[in-house]
């Protein structure tokens, strides 16, 4: 995926992660996040929020992978839950 990104702007930082659980637990806190009004969209993600709205514990009904909320929860665990002195980090709404 870095490649991917390289090739539209190489000054984008790219970090690599691994994941050690299920999509479904790893979006358990962020999904909190968001029942608590702690996390908000600007602007319209249409394929996104379809894709968050067909998002259950066995994935997509249409039985693809949902990598769009999968991107989502990366983006938002670093940004609201990442550990303290990782970096920037979004302090409040």
């Amino acid at each position: 995926m870095r490649s991917v990104i390289n090739e539209i702007d190489p000054g984008v930082p790219v970090t690599p992660v691994r994941a050690l659980r299920g999509k479904w637990l790893r979006a358990e806190p962020v999904a909190t996040l968001y029942e608590q009004g702690r996390v908000k969209h600007a602007g319209a993600f249409a394929a996104l929020e379809d894709e968050m709205c067909d998002f259950a514990s066995s994935g997509l009904s249409s039985g693809r992978s949902p990598d769009r909320v999968d991107a989502l929860v990366w983006a938002v665990a670093s940004l609201a839950l990442g550990r303290r002195g990782d970096g920037p980090r979004v302090r409040g709404l």
